[in-house]
């Protein structure tokens, strides 16, 4: 039997999961927390595996809760890593628009980042876009001078540091099997053992609808997992990219295409493309879980969905197999870009929530059940706007939770 309390249990140390506990424990500090993770290291998984961009918040429809969180949380996350020494770079990103269609998108993408207040986002002419980035070629250009880059590794790591320092538990290797209640107590059971607490915070990433269902709580929502691949650019063709370079983006998907980004590792990524993944930490392309692809056969969104957007799926999966395809949507950005050019590199999975009609779900989904609080869409710009997440969520808490200075 547990021989602990504690009043919060927050499942899922990723960069989320952190940032809740962190600012929890700065501001309630005589709770008793603790933060279960399935994995041996914290921010194993989307956290560890993604472009390291801190977005400025230009894509979001103005109102929405990733409008709002990403824009404030683009200062946070600058000011977070300053304060704490951990690299962070502020590089800019140029948006560029290569047909008619997409100047009119790019347009429509101005007025949205201008109604969000992203600062500094404005229009460059051909001068300005070849001083910004000289190899790229496109009809129309927005640049947003704020964007930067990080490696979110780091800040994960320092998230949890910060959570020990204020008296918080991290449990590794402790995957949720069940859950149980007992009056106003939540028994967490784990592979390592059981976990007794008053309140619950789901923060599982690629598995958050799963545990919401371990505990008993129904979602019109299921977790389909995209595998995102990239590729880098060989030392020698760094030089084409001096910053961020990214397509007008299809306002039709939450994905922002396929794009060249400087990273704080020392070198050049070019991509992430989105296919289906036959496992929820599928990483590579053999990867398969029969259990994670059942589930998502069987939703009925996903069907809903995949006979919308079954073009772009075949796209996709053609772009995945097929470098010279992968290139040509590079080309569009940096001509002088060839084949030769890219090497691989690693990808990430992107937990993308999908409801029962087949709609991409495009904005946060917090849900409130008793007892417990449950992140279950938080994809990019999750990582930028952690921070603001944490704090929203330890508000929530304090509300649902009657949690005690």
């Amino acid at each position: 039997m547990p021989t602990t309390k504690y009043d919060i249990v927050i499942i899922g140390a990723g960069i989320i999961g952190l940032a809740t506990g962190m600012k929890l424990l700065e501001q309630f500090p005589k709770i008793n927390l603790a933060i279960l993770e399935k994995d041996s290291k914290e921010g194993s998984q989307q956290s560890g595996h993604n472009s390291g961009v801190i977005h400025s918040g230009i894509y979001y429809k103005p109102g929405s809760l990733k409008a709002k969180f990403c824009v404030a949380g683009r200062a946070s996350m600058t000011r977070f890593c300053e304060e704490n020494e951990i690299p962070v770079r502020t590089c800019g990103k140029l948006i560029v628009a290569t047909d008619i269609a997409g100047e009119e998108r790019l347009q429509a993408l101005e007025e949205r980042g201008t109604a969000n207040q992203v600062q500094g986002l404005r229009f460059v002419n051909q001068d300005e876009m070849l001083e910004i980035e000289p190899h790229v070629r496109a009809r129309k250009a927005l640049y947003a001078p704020g964007t930067g880059i990080v490696d979110y590794r780091n800040v994960t790591a320092i998230y949890a540091d910060r959570v020990r320092s204020l008296g918080g538990k991290i449990f590794f290797n402790s995957a949720l099997t069940g859950s149980k209640t007992i009056g106003s107590t939540t028994i967490l059971e784990t592979e390592t053992g059981e976990y007794e607490c008053s309140n619950v915070i789901n923060c599982a990433g690629l598995h958050s609808d799963l545990v919401a269902e371990t505990m008993g709580v129904k979602t019109d929502l299921r977790i389909i997992p995209f595998r995102g691949e990239y590729y880098k650019l060989r030392k020698e063709s760094e030089f084409l990219v001096k910053g961020l370079i990214y397509p007008v983006p299809d306002p039709a998907f939450p994905f922002l295409g396929v794009h060249l980004t400087q990273t704080m590792k020392g070198w050049v990524e070019a991509g992430p493309n989105a296919v289906l993944a036959a496992k929820r930490e599928g990483y590579r392309k053999r990867d398969f879980s029969f259990n994670d692809f059942i589930r998502t056969l069987t939703f009925p969104g996903f069907w809903k969905m995949s006979v919308r957007e079954w073009k772009t799926g075949l796209w996709e999966i053609n772009r995945s197999l097929r470098k010279g395809v992968f290139l040509d949507s590079l080309q569009q950005l940096v001509p002088e870009l060839s084949v030769d050019d890219l090497a691989g590199t690693g990808s990430g999975v992107r937990a993308q929530a999908v409801d029962r009609s087949g709609n991409l779900i495009d904005d946060f989904r917090i849900e409130e059940s008793p007892g417990a609080i449950h992140v279950l869409n938080a994809p990019s710009p999750g990582a930028t706007s952690s921070l603001v997440i944490g704090q929203h969520i330890a508000e929530l808490s304090a509300r649902n939770f009657s949690l005690a200075i």
